[in-house]
């Protein structure tokens, strides 16, 4: 997980200031216009954005199955925002890749818990990244325990300064507290899901070999020849340019290939290309085809940095840059160990994600180099003090960041992470409670869970253009808007804001259906205003924390489609809708 200090001095100023505004000019609030059979439907497929790239290649055509529903009213006052979704106008088909999660090899061997692989199933997450951040740099995939690791693997390492043991990481060990890699292949395959591994770069720099980094690499080419194909997209290195990561700093006195104490960019670079080399030739022999990310620093390095910081991205894109398939990056979004307010949360679900691109491109283009496919392998809030982490707070900043993944046009992203633990619970970053969260059971699904689970399930495989017309004075609500090759179209809609809401959505150029459909999810009134719980129109969890279990067959609100559809946003809800198509 990368440390960073958020400066939001700016942004304090209130959610309304990264909100999306404009006109509508075909939306009156007289409940005139018809979402009706429109011959004009004709959706146009922008090019692909070479930071998507290749992590599109899984993009398939999806069909939206209309859930069990309750008829209802539609909802009555007066209009306060009016949403005109244009469906012939394609912002980006929707990479799969973007909902994905990240394993650890802390959380149990997972598959052993068949309510965990249930959920993760019903999740989506379409890619779920191993071995385990910081520790994939002191991981030996091929090893039961310390009698198998490498000889020139040594007991200890420096990681945050301090010299300790290595730790008991092994990918052949089957003890129940840990994953051994069997299960990991066996959670993608039952979670049909694909795989993003990162190989131990560490070793190529506490290596007490004469040549520690071919040692290093060999190791990630055998992995390679192991994995057999079933996996596309590999990492080198978790984060290498901290401090707290294995490999930062080395003792030199025990190293045989005169490496600096502390490892540069432009170390890095070098030796991602002796990795690179060793591991496409392994993928080579067994004829699979394969793709290989570098990491970059994705934010403008601060006066405070140490000069590895401060001096990597230039190093590495000098060296890998046109040797790496892909680049990396990590965010953690909210200021390091603060007690972030919701306002301070919320802004950056949907500034985050540009801001970080617009860097990254900056610094490919400065340095000559192509753009290619970003991955975002890791990203959460890293707010502290309040519960934050395991509340409804932070479901709903994780719907506003998924659609702007897709605007940013990242080509992956996966949350950290399914299970953490290690922390205060209230500040466990865990999609689910690995035993230590008081009223609730083993693995039950946090707060976030439900509010990605339905952006998957309700966004469609494009997202569409829309503009929102906000209230006068009021502009809280986001909007992202999707149609699906089955022929519904559909919106988000996440309100952050202390004030009810009363949409009125006019889809251009849709050919209209019978009824729409939707959910609201919605807080509890515990731990204000960080609720550990969430309710699914008005649906709630039978114990202290997380959501109605019964969450995929919850009946959806439905209403008649026979002209502009208006929808009710109460505060702090986010509303997920999709209407009927022909």
């Amino acid at each position: 997980m990368k440390i960073q200090i958020v400066v939001l001095s700016i942004l304090l100023l209130g959610v309304a200031a990264c909100k999306k505004t404009g006109s509508s000019p075909n939306n009156n609030n007289n409940n005139n216009n018809k979402n009706t059979v429109d011959s004009t439907y004709n959706p146009v497929d922008p090019a692909l954005p070479p930071t998507v790239g290749f992590f599109a290649s899984a993009w398939k055509p999806r069909t939206f199955t209309a859930p069990s529903d309750n008829t209802t009213t539609a909802a009555t006052g007066a209009v306060s925002d009016t949403l005109t979704i244009n469906v012939n106008k394609v912002l980006a088909k929707t990479p799969p890749y973007i909902f994905g999660n990240n394993s650890n090899l802390w959380m149990t061997q997972i598959v052993t818990s068949p309510n965990l692989v249930q959920y993760i199933k019903d999740l989506s997450p379409n890619i779920i990244r191993a071995p385990a951040g910081s520790v994939s740099d002191v991981y030996f995939w091929n090893g039961t325990d310390a009698n198998q690791r490498p000889a020139d693997a040594p007991d200890s390492v420096i990681a945050s300064g301090n010299l300790g043991p290595i730790g008991s990481w092994y990918g052949g060990d089957n003890a129940s507290w840990t994953l051994a890699l069997s299960n990991y292949y066996s959670l993608l395959s039952q979670t049909n899901s694909t795989g993003i591994i990162t190989v131990n770069y560490g070793y190529a720099r506490y290596g007490t070999s004469s040549n520690p980094v071919a040692a290093a690499a060999h190791l990630a080419a055998d992995w390679v020849r192991y994995d057999n194909g079933r996996t596309k997209f590999w990492e080198i290195g978790n984060e290498t340019y901290g401090s707290w990561e294995a490999g930062f700093a080395i003792d030199v006195t025990k190293n045989h290939d005169g490496q600096p104490a502390t490892v540069t960019g432009d170390l890095y670079g070098k030796h991602f290309i002796v990795f690179a080399d060793s591991m496409r030739a392994a993928a080579q022999s067994i004829g699979a085809s394969i793709y290989i990310g570098a990491i970059l620093y994705g934010s403008p390095p601060q006066s405070y940095d140490n000069n590895t910081v401060k001096t990597w991205n230039q190093g590495v894109l000098a060296n890998a840059g046109s040797t790496a398939d892909f680049f990396i990056d990590h965010d953690y979004y909210t200021a390091y160990n603060a007690n972030s307010t919701v306002p301070q949360i919320m802004v950056t679900g949907t500034t985050e994600a540009p801001t970080a691109m617009s860097y990254l491109k900056q610094q490919l283009q400065g340095a000559g180099v192509a753009l290619k496919p970003i991955a975002l392998t890791e990203w959460n809030i890293q707010a502290v003090g309040s519960k934050q982490a395991v509340s409804y707070i932070a479901g709903m900043h994780a719907a506003l960041t998924l659609g702007s993944f897709l605007k940013a046009g990242f080509g992956e992203a996966s949350r950290w992470d399914l299970a953490n633990g290690a922390t205060p619970w209230g500040d466990d970053m865990g999609l689910f409670n690995d035993g230590d969260e008081p009223g609730a059971p083993m693995w039950n699904p946090r707060p976030a869970f439900y509010y990605m689970y339905f952006f998957q399930r309700f966004f469609g495989d494009r997202m569409v253009y829309d503009s929102l017309r906000a209230a006068p004075g009021n502009s809280d609500i986001t909007t992202y808007s999707s149609t699906f090759s089955s022929g519904q179209a559909g919106t988000v809609i996440i309100n952050p804001g202390a004030y009810n809401h009363v949409v009125s959505i006019d889809f251009q150029h849709f050919r209209a259906g019978q009824k729409y459909h939707w959910f609201v999810l919605t807080g509890g009134t515990d731990n204000q205003p960080f609720s550990g719980q969430v309710y699914v129109n008005g649906a709630g969890p039978s114990t202290a924390t997380g959501g109605p279990l019964n969450y995929s067959s919850i009946k959806a609100n439905a209403a008649v489609l026979n002209g502009t559809i208006k929808i009710a946003v109460p505060p702090m809800s986010v509303v997920y809708l999709m209407a009927d198509g022909k």
